[in-house]
């Protein structure tokens, strides 16, 4: 590489000499990050050109789009990094890779690809814009397998009406290789678009297969009618349930790897007129927990939480509708308390993160391991701290409640709307106000707000009167556009959005007297809570998340 770009290209009589210089001036003004290729192809230099040119600048031969695959001959590697790095595997022979690179200076790309999986690597040049849409065909040709999938399971497919030996008929049509690779695609897809659940519902002429992704359903796939049989015969065979039973509701479970990935899937089947509708919640076992801060906490809701669970004993609950992010936030406040000196024991259903130094113990209905159970056992273990996966009974409520007056600091979770409604809700269970005032130290309600895609966010002025409702002065919030990064929705990934109400002396007064709901809020909120609400519109204020969605989790009126 002895000679530079710009020189070939004069060489090659495809520039001049004041055209080089021209492309080194914007390249300068620019702080060198633009390539001198791009500047030049910008300027009407033929792309074909400048790949020959970097073709003898770098000594690799160039392949043409006609010589690309039918498909990527690597299934462990996502498409997102093949586009971010401008790669495309051409062939794979034994431990010999052919790669088409379309930017040789970039070297992240492969020497990562290599030291992944230690291939012997042969680079070729190509053009970015053949790379990239190739492998956008190649992306959007899942769709045609899923079709040709379809079609091959609909030939197996049970006739409308019941035969005899119809179970025996169902076992083997949840074992056809067409029936096998489209589960897999299924929940394959369902991995690649970061989804916490897929719904597979059955209608009267189709099967919808949906998506959930950062808290928001969004529809994927819809089958024949035909293919249901066979389909949910074999997630009901996967996930070890009886295939015969389809009157009564039934839970299983499939352990799963994509890749590298492992992933463990929780299966819930219902029956419903037209069938049974089947939801599989997904849970990567290699993603690790977040800390508060990256959950949302900021400085000072932090500063309040972190008081409340260093005290050496009393009880902090973490409030919520399913799905609410309340067991993240539970992992992230043990993480973040958890030392040698301090022994940690939970009782889960799930167990779903692996937490060094931490006794985990998982929930078994079947054999009477329950919260109630567990936790009464937990409490001779000597534990400093202990973690009850939720308060769904009075039995499990009392025993936190003695566990917390006994010198243990217990987090555990309570289904309520708000902060406040936790400490009405023990009472209502049976719990008697004196004991929720001496055993309660915190209580937190939280909701998901989907995140603003950072790969197309833009400025979105404020009109007069959100900015009057909004309360201070506030210009200008943010928007995401939509692009390939967010599958089009301007979203991607969630955050947390808090209300944390410590409990002291002037609110277990009010627990005392057995104030309402509402009293208790306005009195947390003299105090200087910030609600739910409040702390959504200081995310919108910072670029975070946006207005509709935290009035979408919020459902208040600004």
């Amino acid at each position: 590489m002895d000679k530079k770009i710009g020189e070939i290209l004069l060489e090659m009589g495809v520039m001049t000499a004041a055209d080089v210089g021209a492309v080194l001036e914007v390249q300068r003004s620019g702080g060198g990050s633009v390539k001198f290729g791009e500047i030049a192809a910008g300027r009407g230099v033929p792309e074909d050109k400048v790949l020959e040119a970097l073709s003898r600048q770098f000594g690799l031969p160039v392949v043409q789009v006609q010589d690309f695959p039918d498909a990527v001959p690597l299934d462990k590697i996502s498409f997102s990094f093949l586009e971010n790095n401008l790669l495309l595997p051409l062939r794979l022979t034994d431990n010999h890779l052919a790669i088409a690179i379309g930017d040789p200076t970039n070297t992240d790309g492969i020497e990562s690809l290599q030291s992944s999986f230690g291939f012997e690597l042969e680079l070729f040049l190509a053009k970015k814009t053949d790379i990239l849409e190739h492998l956008h065909i190649i992306r959007g040709s899942r769709s045609a397998v899923m079709q040709r999938l379809i079609e091959d399971t609909e030939e197996d497919a049970l006739p409308e009406t019941d035969t005899t030996g119809e179970i025996s008929h169902l076992r083997d049509l949840a074992q056809e290789k067409g029936i096998i690779q489209l589960v897999n695609l299924i929940i394959e897809n369902a991995v690649k678009d970061r989804a916490s659940d897929i719904h597979v519902e059955p209608g009267e002429h189709n099967v919808r297969v949906r998506y959930r992704v950062d808290g928001v359903l969004y529809e994927k796939e819809v089958l024949p009618a035909r293919t249901y049989s066979a389909l949910s015969s074999r997630i009901k065979l996967l996930s070890q349930m009886n295939i015969a039973e389809r009157r009564l509701p039934q839970d299983g479970r499939i352990n799963a790897a994509f890749g590298s990935r492992a992933v463990d899937i929780r299966v819930s089947t219902l029956p419903t007129i037209y069938g049974e509708s089947i939801v599989m919640r997904l849970l990567d076992k290699e993603t690790s927990f977040v800390t508060l801060e990256e959950i949302g906490f900021d400085r000072v809701i932090l500063d309040i939480y972190e008081g409340m669970i260093r005290k050496p004993y009393g009880m902090i609950l973490i409030t919520g509708p399913t799905g609410s992010g309340k067991s993240t936030t539970l992992y992230a406040s043990l993480d973040k308390i958890n030392s040698p000196e301090k022994k940690i024991i939970t009782v889960e259903e799930p167990v779903e993160y692996l937490m060094t130094g931490i006794n985990q113990i998982q929930v078994r209905p079947k054999i009477g391991l329950t919260f109630a159970s567990g936790l009464r056992h937990i409490v001779r273990q000597d534990p400093d701290v202990i973690m009850v996966g939720e308060i769904r009974d009075m039995e499990t409520a009392t025993i936190s409640i003695h566990a917390a007056l006994t010198g243990h600091l217990l987090f555990s979770t309570l289904h309520t709307n708000d902060a406040a409604g936790a400490i009405t809700r023990l009472m209502d269970m049976g719990i008697e106000n004196y004991l929720v005032s001496s055993t309660l130290i915190c209580v937190i309600a939280q909701r998901l707000v989907r995140r603003i895609c950072q790969h197309c966010r833009e400025p979105q002025p404020v009109s007069p009167d959100m900015m009057q409702r909004f309360g201070q002065t506030v210009r200008e919030t943010w928007t995401g556009r939509g692009c390939e990064h967010c599958s089009g929705t301007g979203y991607r990934g969630r955050i947390g959005i808090f209300e944390v109400l410590p409990v002291g002396d002037e609110i277990r007064d009010m627990i005392m007297k057995q104030a309402t709901v509402r009293e208790i809020k306005d009195k947390a909120i003299g105090l200087g809570m910030r609600t739910l609400s409040q702390d959504g519109i200081q995310k919108v204020i910072n670029g975070i998340t946006t207005l509709d969605e935290v009035l979408r989790v919020t459902q208040v009126e600004l």
